[in-house]
């Protein structure tokens, strides 16, 4: 038994008649988000992981007086 283009069709009134067509779209529009943001993640890590293997002498390094400026001005804001 294989699947015909009407019963395709029936699965897919049923699909429109529950959901809705403004919460299909969005919804498929979520989807496509969060296939781009997962795709430049990825990409993302793969930059960083190539830059790590071919300059790790060249990493920066952090310290916690170049945070705390960032932190007293958010509680600075928060006060007032």
């Amino acid at each position: 038994m294989s699947i015909g283009i009407w019963q395709i069709a029936i699965v897919v009134v049923l699909v429109v008649l529950l959901f809705g067509r403004g919460k299909i779209s969005s919804l498929m529009g979520d989807v496509a988000k969060g296939i781009k943001s997962f795709k430049k993640g990825m990409s993302d890590n793969d930059d960083k992981s190539s830059s790590v293997t071919t300059s790790s002498e060249e990493a920066p390094s952090t310290t916690s007086s170049e945070e705390a400026p960032s932190e007293d001005a958010s509680k600075e804001d928060k006060e007032s």
